[in-house]
């Protein structure tokens, strides 16, 4: 609402066109369609979507139509608390009214309305980001002191006195839900443990499901520490048992160690590639045939058909390595698996370039 902005100018002329407020609990999303309502004289309707349904929401808007007409004109305005509880057919209950003009909605809600708004009103709604203050004390204090003093020195021992706690705001089934998780893993991605752990912190005070926490530390194990260091998925997995068996307080101790062992480790994504390189070739040549020679035969007629026929025992041939295709028809010579830089891999590389000078070949 500064000078000069979308919000502030749309009051200013009196040109209000329907918008959703997105933040989290108590940063005035309710107060501030109040005060718009009352800056433009409009008549001002509220539904809460909890306990709203499709019946209320028209009930409103045949009211806002005869509001409209006797009032001054001006379109009333419909806020609608929470508006991410209502369902698709309350939601489609008002966009007739929003496309038409009949209502300007105002909707708040504290989760993401990307997910949680249908798309056919959510294109009909410019979207405002309201953020919590990171210091709201003030009120608390001035409140504490009301009908007391005239004069109210605020200092150290004032504001210590009036506030005790802190309380991490954390919803485990909303938005910074998944803004949390994903900084957590992005920091153990990124090589930083001081902040992975920082992540961790957040979540456990929160309140989070430690054993979502160790599986995502799992996934993360295999996808961006993977073949850098095999480890970490054996310590990933061993954190995720012993969560498993011992719960909280003390589970917060394993998650901290294979954090801070998965951030500290080096990265390699090759293994996440490959699999994704192979299933979209997989996808693209379903029926692609098995070589007979690498087919199983365990009939006489499979025998004289020719299954098995040519195939090499590895474990017969110098070095236990025996030069032989194993790819489909069309698709010999195709490379998934590329090591990453690092050197764990580097002596991965290595045997496969001895295995496979024609598709690995030394750079």
């Amino acid at each position: 609402v500064g000078e000069g902005c979308m919000l502030r100018k749309m009051i200013e002329n009196g040109n209000l066109s329907s918008f959703i407020l997105w933040g989290p609990p108590g940063v005035g999303k309710t107060t501030l369609a109040g005060i718009i309502a009352q800056t433009l004289s409009r008549d001002f309707y509220t539904l809460s979507a909890v306990s709203a349904g499709v019946k209320d929401v028209r009930d409103v808007i045949d009211k806002a139509r005869g509001a409209s007409v006797f009032s001054n004109g001006a379109a009333p305005i419909l806020f609608i608390d929470e508006i991410h509880r209502f369902n698709k057919a309350q939601q489609d209950a008002l966009l007739g009214a929003v496309e038409n003009g009949t209502i300007v909605l105002i909707g708040a809600t504290t989760e993401n309305p990307s997910f949680e708004v249908i798309t056919p009103l959510l294109s009909r709604c410019q979207v405002f980001v309201l953020k919590s203050l990171e210091v709201n004390v003030l009120e608390i204090v001035i409140d504490s002191f009301a009908g007391k003093e005239s004069h109210i020195v605020i200092d150290n021992e004032t504001v210590t006195g009036c506030i005790q706690e802190n309380l991490a705001i954390y919803d485990k089934d909303g938005e910074m839900h998944y803004d949390i998780i994903s900084a957590f893993i992005k920091s153990i991605r990124g090589s930083d443990p001081n902040a992975a752990v920082y992540y961790l912190a957040r979540m456990l005070n929160g309140g989070e499901d430690p054993l979502f926490i160790a599986r995502r530390l799992c996934i993360s194990a295999a996808e961006d520490v993977g073949l850098a260091n095999p480890n970490a998925m054996l310590l990933a997995n061993s954190c995720f048992q012993i969560v498993h068996q011992i719960g909280m307080p003390e589970a917060r101790i394993p998650l901290s160690e294979t954090t801070i062992y998965l951030a500290s480790s080096p990265k390699s994504n090759a293994a996440y590639l490959a699999i994704n390189k192979a299933i979209e070739t997989a996808n693209k040549d379903k029926a692609a045939p098995v070589p007979l020679y690498l087919r199983n035969a365990p009939t006489k007629l499979m025998e004289e058909l020719g299954y098995a026929d040519g195939y090499k025992y590895a474990h017969d041939y110098p070095g236990h390595f025996a030069d032989l295709e194993f790819m489909p028809t069309g698709l010999e010579g195709t490379v998934f698996y590329e090591p990453a830089p690092n050197p764990q891999e580097d002596r991965l590389k290595a045997y496969l370039e001895a295995c496979w000078p024609k598709y690995y070949t030394k750079k």
